[in-house]
């Protein structure tokens, strides 16, 4: 049987906390891959409602799921992208019949990998007094990477399905 990690609302309300993804054996997961109101490793600040138009013209159909930003190595589809209170919440399926996407789920369970990643273009955004964080107020969504180290220190896998142990006599 496979175990998994349950991450309490408590932890998802905490602003430091990392984004909750659980992963299902085929495949199905979900999680954040912004964070509203944090400032990124780049010095951008994602505010609320920046991918509601996107959104809104482009469909979930045409945000491609990638493998560490590489076009040429998409690894799934995604099964729903919106924006709540905390971020951009997701829920995705890796495709299990692409050899890339079996190897991501494999390194998802041992945490190998653990983060998410948003690919995308500045429609409008705006410097902060002082000029030292760009805030992005409406960004053209184009596509999610599973990354080993995403831009956003927070949008983070923190809960999958553990592969059984296995013992050997």
């Amino acid at each position: 049987m496979l175990e998994r990690k349950i991450v309490s609302a408590r932890a998802l309300d905490q602003r430091d906390a990392k984004s909750a993804l659980s992963l299902g054996a085929d495949g199905m997961f979900e999680g954040y891959a912004s964070v509203f109101g944090i400032v990124d490793l780049g010095g951008d600040q994602v505010a609320p409602g920046a991918f509601a138009q996107s959104l809104a013209q482009r469909g979930i159909g045409q945000v491609r799921m990638l493998w560490q930003h590489d076009p040429a190595a998409p690894i799934g589809t995604w099964l729903s992208i919106a924006e709540d209170w905390r971020g951009l919440k997701v829920k995705g399926r890796l495709n299990l019949a692409v050899a890339r996407a079996r190897e991501a789920l494999a390194l998802l369970r041992e945490g190998a990998v653990d983060g998410l990643s948003i690919g995308f273009r500045v429609k409008t955004a705006r410097k902060t007094a002082g000029g030292g964080v760009r805030r992005l107020l409406e960004l053209d969504l184009w596509e999610i990477s599973i990354v080993t180290f995403p831009m956003l220190p927070q949008a983070r896998i923190t809960a999958v399905k553990r592969a059984p142990e296995i013992h050997i006599h």
